[in-house]
């Protein structure tokens, strides 16, 4: 079994759990308030930056050529073309400010930001495979079951469920399988901690803006 497929088992109970919450249901019936899905895209805006800058360490530091460039590629369409389509949002839903990071941003994009910087490469590849992986999965999941056509979301839909974005999220998966293959016990003990830490993360970011949590 490969490491990914061993740790997305691993995983299995909290994605089940992220496909149950409020703000991923109503989201894919288009019942979920706007308010809920501004603060959203406000904080994923905030957190594609650092993401962006999370996946340029990364191509910093992995050895393969090709995997450098593959990162780099990540990163450019974590920082312009997704910050693109979150403008059109923002255009869309009325918001013309992002605000500041809010307390589930913070500490994720902080948590992978240092693990990328502080940890083995390894490491930092395993933490970043959360923001694709299980945004692929949702994205297939809400397209294969939303039972509207009138969506106001679809734009969002179809980003994640799309072919070019689950083409990306099968080369990181490859490259994390790759480096877990290469490494000693502790680093793929290690690296399946980070994948751990990170889908939890996700859990809680969705779970901050359907509950619009900010600092007291």
């Amino acid at each position: 079994m490969k490491w990914s497929e061993k740790n997305w088992l691993a995983i299995e109970d909290q994605y089940q759990s992220i496909l149950e919450m409020p703000f991923i249901k109503e989201l894919s019936d288009g019942s979920l308030p706007q308010e809920k899905f501004r603060f959203y895209m406000a904080q994923d805006s905030l957190y594609l930056e650092h993401f962006g800058r999370s996946l340029s360490l990364i191509a910093a530091k992995i050895p393969d050529l090709q995997d450098v460039l593959t990162f780099m590629q990540f990163a450019e369409n974590a920082i312009v073309v997704e910050n693109a389509l979150h403008e059109s949002y923002f255009k869309d839903f009325g918001l013309t400010d992002k605000g500041v990071l809010q307390p589930a941003c913070h500490h994720y994009i902080h948590f992978l930001r240092s693990t990328a910087a502080l940890e083995s490469v390894e490491i930092a590849v395993a933490a970043v495979l959360p923001c694709f992986w299980i945004y692929r999965e949702v994205g297939n999941y809400i397209y294969k079951t939303r039972n509207t056509v009138d969506n106001p979301y679809e734009k969002w839909i179809a980003t994640y469920a799309g072919e070019e974005f689950s083409q990306a999220v099968d080369q990181a998966i490859s490259i994390c399988d790759r480096l877990a293959e290469n490494s000693m016990q502790e680093t793929k003990e290690k690296m399946s901690e980070a994948f751990i830490t990170a889908t939890r993360l996700e859990y809680y970011f969705w779970e901050a803006a359907y509950e619009l949590k900010k600092w007291k």
